[in-house]
């Protein structure tokens, strides 16, 4: 006799490896809210290498990107078969070595420092990047020459289609500083956190607030997708997801304000 879980109804996400370890747990939830009824099968990865899969047919139920752009390009496309939705919401921190000297006042001049090698992830694949990018454009009003000096500077060291990867179940955040490829490594909060969890030496500097970039996180169902897939987005939006969310780092959605 076959069980439950044979006939259940699949939902494929597609989601930014930022919500990795929160969204694993929300399908748990899901899955066990649905009685077996339901089953979520999750990729994760940068959002812009996940959008350009999705354009090429892999077949994405509910996609749940990093920012809003990437999603909003397949709505643009005809490719959603329901409207944006800003689910989550984050804002960069920095890593950085264990035995550098930076606070969140000094953190501008220890990036700018000629010395110090400062890592992203990779713009337009991963809005972290774009994020971080961003961030550099902000720095400008607080120093002239500020973000032509950073974007000169900054190591795309994650995200990309050809970056190297971390070893097997390593965070790669913490890969990065453990290995001493970047002395500060611009990435999201939650990021950070998932890092310190791995590497407890590693340092988390926030970022001041005339500096710092939000990120909204916006998902979207798709076009043909189960009835199970706008299920899986409603229960991302309630009361129960957003508090494994914000158990994770995140902020509210726009439903969970």
């Amino acid at each position: 006799m076959l069980s439950t879980l044979a006939h259940a109804e699949t939902v494929s996400l597609y989601a930014a490896g930022s919500l990795k370890a929160a969204l694993t747990e929300v399908a748990a939830a899901f899955q066990k809210n649905g009685g077996g009824k339901m089953r979520v099968e999750a990729t994760f990865g940068p959002s812009g290498l996940l959008r350009e899969k999705i354009e090429q047919g892999e077949p994405a139920h509910v996609f749940a990107s990093a920012d809003t752009g990437h999603p909003k390009r397949l709505v643009d496309q005809g490719r959603a078969g329901g409207p944006l939705t800003v689910f989550a919401r984050n804002q960069l921190c920095a890593l950085a070595r264990p035995d550098l000297s930076v606070t969140s006042d000094g953190l501008l001049d220890a990036m700018l420092d000629p010395n110090l090698r400062l890592g992203t992830s990779t713009p337009k694949a991963d809005p972290a990047g774009d994020y971080a990018f961003a961030l550099f454009t902000k720095a400008e009003a607080l120093k002239a020459g500020a973000r032509a000096a950073l974007e000169g500077k900054a190591l795309q060291l994650t995200g990309g289609p050809n970056s190297e990867k971390a070893p097997p179940g390593r965070n790669p955040y913490a890969w990065v500083m453990e290995t001493r490829k970047a002395d500060l490594f611009l990435t999201y909060c939650t990021n950070a956190l998932l890092a310190q969890k791995e590497m407890p030496s590693v340092q988390i500097v926030h970022v001041q607030a005339a500096l710092n970039v939000g990120a909204d996180y916006g998902m979207i169902v798709l076009k043909d997708a189960p009835a199970a897939a706008a299920d899986l987005a409603r229960f991302i939006l309630g009361g129960d997801a957003q508090a494994i969310l914000t158990k994770h780092g995140f902020g509210y959605g726009e439903q969970g304000k």
